[in-house]
């Protein structure tokens, strides 16, 4: 291994800060299980020598699929450090697009659980391609799986052999994407592209190391470590963040006096609800980033009431292929953008994070062979978001078609990648999001972008949000308001509320032709945040409810 490997930036925070936590399995009642940076860059070298001499060459592919925890992360950096390409699956996307995935990654290797090798072997999982089988638990099944310990016992017996030299541009990773909007695709990341991530993190939030992460996303809690961090991993189900016990939630920051976390909108929804109720304060956190889809003012609003004055909440904008590319605080949004988004501008997501090049070009749903000056569009004009930087993803694993759909090749070799999103530049650089190029309506009557409409709607006080769906109609399509309502509300307030909507839309010209508004019990969402709205899925029932 050497310098251009992101598991390098471990081993020299290890070599600085030897003894200081670096994973934490957080409980407050009883002592915590841990690794100290010192201990995960020793478990983790010698898991990458067993790898190594268990047959893992560089560049194999090998499916991770084990809850977080210490084995967790030391696998993860002894796949990094032996030069293995780590497979990262949602484990909640559902055994058919696991299937779907695990087919394209073509996975050399799987390490698991016990309850993982089970569904693998039921399922036939990668049969074809599988040479190697890892289980993190005593298997009760006969096979020709190895255990962790045999792993790790390899690993030993061969400590003097040399971990296999990595270059910046080799593979580090596959990880797939939610399959939001989509069959999920598996993003391929370079050793640079995490480095990178790492780099904008730290400098865009002044990361330093000796700080407390609290970490309800495992991919993002691996950053912890490699800056220096402790990453404090809670008790909760990490696929059903919108679910979480809040009050379990609140007494492990304050236990461990955490100083920054990372949750999805949907966990701080949940968290800022039961804080403010209860009067909670979470005096050690010095930042809190939020991210997965766009955040509700009202949320921002009451998870800042838990936190000391001066303390932000930042909702960095980004996606799996290309993250951070840019972000905003909360008191910029509560401050002066909330106003503007409930008046149909968007989504503000704030201003380009150093290194990154975001432009705005025509809605094209069809390839685009090569860059040109002529595409960027002007400011306050809606398009595609694009984006060009190191921390932005080269190409899709097995996608062809789809890389051709994404990236833009440029005159000078690299490329931009097309975000899928649509958005534009304000007059003062600030990057404004309106939802996704797949999810606008466009009929003969006229085009409808999702944030824009949603926010007008979802300024109403009983309403928790909304989704804009297309629905055809009498051979029309048209644009329809499905709306989750707060808690309280009952279907006698049902007729008060859609005449109010339909007062709110007729104010402003873009949302004024939208007269039909259907009322959900609870929206689908994704699986990793449990915020993205499956607009896909509510389109359906809309069909089925439209009069």
């Amino acid at each position: 291994m050497n310098s251009e490997n992101i598991a390098s930036r471990l081993t020299a925070v290890a070599a600085k800060h030897p003894d200081q936590p670096a994973v934490v399995m957080a409980n407050p009642a009883a002592a915590a299980e841990q690794y100290t940076l010192g201990e995960l860059d020793e478990k983790s070298d010698i898991l990458a020598r067993g790898l190594q001499q268990a047959g893992m060459e560089k560049g194999m592919r090998a499916v991770l699929m084990a809850p977080p925890g210490l084995d967790f992360f030391a696998l993860v950096f002894a796949l990094f450090k032996a030069g293995v390409v780590l497979v990262g699956i949602d484990p909640g996307m559902g055994l058919k697009n696991i299937g779907t995935c695990l087919a394209e990654a073509e996975p050399h290797a799987f390490i698991g659980n016990r309850k993982a090798h089970l569904v693998r072997r039921l399922a036939g999982w990668a049969r074809n391609t599988l040479r190697i089988r890892i289980s993190t638990e005593p298997l009760m099944i006969p096979g020709r799986t190895m255990h962790m310990h045999q792993l790790y016992r390899l690993g030993v017996e061969n400590a003097g052999v040399p971990l296999r030299a990595t270059e910046s541009h080799d593979t580090a990773a596959i990880l797939f994407t939610s399959g939001s909007t989509g069959v999920p695709k598996g993003a391929v990341y370079t050793h640079a592209n995490f480095s990178a991530q790492v780099t904008a993190l730290q400098n865009t939030f002044t990361i330093t190391s000796g700080e407390i992460d609290l970490a309800t996303f495992p991919l993002f809690a691996l950053f912890g470590p490699v800056m220096g961090m402790t990453s404090l991993i809670p008790g909760m189900d990490f696929t059903q963040p919108g679910k979480v016990d809040a009050a379990g939630i609140i007494q492990t920051i304050r236990h461990y006096e955490a100083t920054t976390m990372f949750g999805s909108p949907a966990l701080l929804d949940r968290v800022g609800r039961w804080g403010q109720k209860h009067d909670a304060s979470l005096p050690s956190l010095r930042r809190v980033l939020c991210a997965g889809a766009p955040v509700a003012p009202a949320v921002l609003k009451r998870f800042s009431s838990l936190l000391n004055p001066g303390v932000q909440i930042h909702t960095p904008y980004g996606a799996t292929e290309a993250l951070p590319v840019s972000s905003i605080g909360s008191h910029e949004v509560l401050n002066e953008t909330a106003s503007m988004t409930a008046r149909g501008g968007g989504v503000c997501v704030g201003r380009p994070v150093a290194g990154m090049t975001v432009k705005i070009i025509p809605i094209i749903d069809e390839p685009i062979a090569s860059w040109s000056g002529d595409l960027e569009l002007g400011l306050n004009e809606i398009g595609e978001i694009v984006v060009r930087g190191p921390q932005a993803t080269g190409s899709y694993h097995n996608r062809e078609a789809a890389n051709q759909l994404a990236k833009i090749a440029d005159a000078d070799g690299k490329f931009f990648h097309r975000m899928g999103d649509l958005g534009y530049f304000d007059d003062r650089g600030r990057l404004w999001f309106c939802g996704r190029k797949s999810q606008r309506i466009v009929s003969s009557t006229g085009a409808w972008f999702t944030i824009p409409c949603e926010g007008v709607f979802n300024a109403h006080p009983n309403v928790n949000r909304t989704a804009l769906v297309g629905v055809r109609n009498n051979g029309m399509l048209i644009p329809v308001i499905c709306v989750e309502l707060e808690t309280g509300c009952t279907k006698a307030d049902h007729d008060r509320i859609r005449r109010e909507l339909m007062e709110l839309g007729s104010r402003f010209k873009h949302t004024a032709a939208i007269r039909d508004f259907l009322f959900h019990p609870g929206f689908p969402v994704d699986i990793r945040h449990n915020a993205k709205i499956n607009r896909e899925q509510l389109g359906v029932w809309a069909g089925e409810h439209i009069r």
